[in-house]
């Protein structure tokens, strides 16, 4: 059984629901998980209304920044055990071949920058999407760790999972 996991949340822009993902797994999943977040249109910059969101939340921000998938698929990047994405989009995208072969999954979260409306509407959305954020993961880390084994296992062909 491994000690920690790495988990990468993907989101085309990498701007928002992933950072924000990336920040709530690192706070809430302790020694248990380390978490990446990447685009695969990465702008570049972490939107306004996230860090809102999190520092809001008493989260930290400062060492936030978009960034692309590809720093992920090089020999030298850490080995995922999962990959989430959270937007619609970047689900429906072709992915690339993650080494190591990572199990994925798909958490649809409403994209909070697609708000249209007052600040006040707009900063709901994203404090809305934290909280989803937050559920998930949440969820996540309930599961014992014999699960993320198996999970991880059976993810990789020719392995054998025992009963």
């Amino acid at each position: 059984m491994k000690d920690r996991y790495n988990v990468l949340f993907v989101c085309t822009r990498n701007s928002a629901r992933s950072l924000m993902a990336e920040t709530l797994a690192n706070r809430l999943g302790g020694e248990r998980i380390r978490a990446f977040s990447a685009g695969n249109h990465p702008d570049g910059r972490v939107h306004p209304g996230a860090v809102r969101a999190l520092t809001a939340a008493g989260l930290a921000t400062s060492e936030l920044r978009g960034k692309s998938w590809d720093e992920f698929t090089v020999s030298d990047a850490p080995v995922m055990d999962l990959i989430i994405t959270v937007c619609d989009r970047a689900a429906g995208e072709t992915c690339p071949n993650w080494p190591g072969h990572p199990v994925t999954a798909h958490w649809s979260i409403p994209d909070p920058a697609a708000v249209e409306g007052t600040p006040e509407q707009s900063q709901k959305a994203f404090s809305m999407a934290l909280q989803m954020l937050q559920h998930r993961i949440a969820l996540l880390l309930s599961l014992r760790p014999e699960a993320w084994d198996r999970l991880s296992i059976e993810s990789h062909p020719g392995k054998e999972v025992s009963p």
